[in-house]
């Protein structure tokens, strides 16, 4: 008798980024109530299905996790580049966010980001901002899976302002919305006190949150870090009690060895954004330091202001290949490795790991199919390298979130494309108008 399944994704090359980095050719993904029954050769199994997608010429692999993001500030693409860290911040994107930003606002940019990361192929992210019922509403229509934090930025907040009941609060009013969930974000050790740091980390450690926090991103912050405290940033927030916490640490490009003795001991991971800091010239992250200490290294792409694009693939490609070149060896953060950094370390890097990351039984069901019938993709010898230095995100022909369908063809499903470029220009002229350009 054939078992019941409700979507069969058949004849695909696998990557599922499980343990034992395991690549199944032309099997079949069995897919049940949002979550994976089973990886089965073709035609060598007892399962039908409602509905099936023929995958032939196809890989498919696990969703992309983005570890670092700010979905609302799509609106502000390419308006302030060129710029060093602090002007951008200070003299453009701050004043800006002063005078524009509104519920609506936040909705709309989120609505739109979310729909440029789920064609790219990320499934989840890890966004920091403001507003987070605005981007909760947005990627559960989007149907794409967000870890939603407040920036707690002192000045903003108030010294009053209390983490966890903030926190607690968005959970219980969007328990029944499956793909968000909540954590904890003090923005940076240069906008919350020391006080407000030590609150963070305690609510975190009370009621299981993880701490989203950026860190060392700048030699500058180093070095105002110093003067201030006496200590280098991680040492500063470790003796704060930051790290008993699960935390993500977005960046961390100017974090020396004896930092990195700090953090091998802590439940933290690094949200590198290659891109990002390379547009910003604030330097690049030391990856195989971090690796020798044996850190968990996830990939964000940081926000479109300073990206440009949410393109995790394309990130992900430079960063191997950069990397390989400043540690003078070829061999430095294989194909097969660098996938981690967005598939299952990145999963670990959020807590998510035993549902996330990698495609394997009772796993949800989010994936991607990456159509290999192009010049570019041709021949095919290893799908992990075809994936990490030839393929580009235009080829992500299907995506599934929880085994529902929201890239077809590479057109979005649950969102009007058209209406969303729509919206993309009526705020820029917003914009242009707050500019006086």
């Amino acid at each position: 008798m054939k078992k019941r399944a409700d979507l069969i994704i058949s004849g695909a090359t696998i990557l599922s980024m499980d343990a034992d980095l395991n690549i199944y050719r032309e099997h079949d993904l069995i897919v049940t109530d949002g979550k994976i029954s089973a990886i089965a050769a073709q035609g060598k199994h007892d399962w039908q299905a409602l509905q099936s997608v023929d995958a032939h010429d196809c890989i498919v692999m696990p969703g992309m996790i983005n570890t670092h993001s700010h979905l609302p500030m799509s609106w502000f693409r390419g308006l302030a580049d060129d710029l060093p860290l602090d002007i951008w911040l200070n003299h453009y994107i701050w004043p800006l966010e002063a005078r524009l930003l509104s519920k609506s606002f936040i909705y709309d940019a989120t609505l739109f980001g979310a729909g440029e990361m789920l064609k790219s192929g990320i499934t989840m992210t890890n966004d920091m901002y403001f507003e987070m019922s605005a981007i909760a509403e947005a990627c559960s229509k989007a149907g794409l899976r967000a870890l939603i934090s407040e920036a707690v930025i002192e000045a903003k907040m108030g010294a009053d302002y209390r983490p966890s009941l903030f926190v607690l609060k968005y959970e219980e009013q969007f328990r029944d919305q499956p793909l968000v969930d909540f954590s904890l974000a003090p923005h940076s050790i240069y906008t919350c006190s020391s006080e407000m740091l030590k609150r963070c980390a305690d609510a975190a450690l009370e009621h299981g949150l993880l701490i989203h926090i950026h860190l060392s991103e700048t030699a500058a912050e180093v070095e105002n870090c110093l003067s201030e405290h006496g200590k280098r940033p991680v040492h500063y927030l470790n003796d704060l009690g930051l790290f008993e916490a699960k935390c993500l640490l977005a960046h961390g490009v100017h974090v020396d060895s004896s930092e990195m003795e700090v953090l091998q001991q802590k439940p933290v991971s690094i949200g590198i954004c290659t891109d990002s800091n390379l547009k910003l010239a604030s330097g690049l992250a030391p990856i195989k330091s971090y690796l020798e200490h044996g850190i968990n290294l996830s990939l964000g792409t940081d926000s479109v202001a300073s990206n440009n694009d949410l393109d995790l693939l394309g990130e992900l490609s430079n960063t191997a290949k950069l990397h390989k070149a400043l540690n003078h060896d070829p061999a430095f953060l294989p194909a097969i490795e660098a996938l981690k950094l967005v598939t299952i370390n990145a999963a670990k890097a959020l807590g998510v790991e035993e549902r996330r990351g990698s495609l394997e039984v009772g796993k949800d069901a989010d994936f991607l199919i990456i159509d290999t019938q192009s010049l570019n993709s041709q021949p095919l010898y290893e799908p992990a390298s075809q994936l990490v230095y030839a393929t580009n995100s235009r080829q992500i022909r299907d995506v599934f979130v929880a085994g529902r369908q929201v890239v077809k063809e590479q057109r979005l499903v649950n969102l009007d494309e058209a209406e969303l470029l729509q919206t993309a220009g009526r705020y820029a002229q917003l914009i242009r108008e707050e500019l006086g350009l």
